[in-house]
């Protein structure tokens, strides 16, 4: 049961009718998930909002590398609700079902495209370890171009903050548990 949902429309502020309104009328068409939370303060929820507007549908990648970079950021946070929509997002892009299952899997995926190879790598590393070697950023930039890397690095850090908000608050569960996404062994926190 999700810790936080949307205010009803007449129990919201003049702030976040605006900001709602605004989401519905952008080109996602709805309010995202993560508004859920994000409206509590609608001046962020109007920038991230906007910004991820921005990263999914407004960038030089593809939405088939897009949503491969999202999936392989829902799959290290094990974020379930991101995991779902963007893997029928991903799907209907045209990603190899086979891939999707290696991301869940934790598994290493057999990428044919220079570009897909390359925004996995680069994907993999960077939200894996937060650092990106020399000969991976020289890599990812000759097939990505100096633009999309920047566009991808953006993506990978805003789909972060994504699963982190969705996670935080479980929006979105039960409904999108996605099952085959086994939970990581973590630490308990004190």
């Amino acid at each position: 049961m999700a810790r936080l949902t949307l205010p009803e429309e007449a129990d919201r502020t003049p702030d976040q009718q605006a900001v709602c309104a605004e989401a519905v009328s952008g080109l996602r068409g709805r309010v995202p998930a993560p508004m859920i939370a994000w409206v509590r303060n609608p001046e962020l929820a109007r920038r991230a909002q906007k910004l991820g507007e921005l990263l999914r549908y407004q960038t030089t990648l593809e939405p088939k590398l897009s949503e491969l970079a999202i999936l392989v950021t829902a799959r290290h946070w094990t974020s379930h609700y991101e995991w779902t929509v963007h893997k029928r997002e991903g799907l209907k892009a045209g990603m190899d079902p086979a891939v999707v299952q290696a991301i869940a899997a934790r598994q290493e995926p057999v990428l044919a495209d220079a570009r897909e190879r390359a925004v996995y790598d680069v994907a993999r590393t960077l939200v894996g370890t937060a650092r990106l070697p020399q000969a991976l950023h020289d890599h990812g930039t000759a097939v990505l171009g100096e633009r999309g890397m920047v566009e991808l690095v953006a993506l990978l850090g805003y789909y972060s903050m994504v699963a982190l908000t969705l996670n935080a608050f479980e929006i979105g569960l039960p409904d999108a548990h996605a099952p085959e996404l086994e939970e990581p062994e973590r630490e308990e926190a004190p």
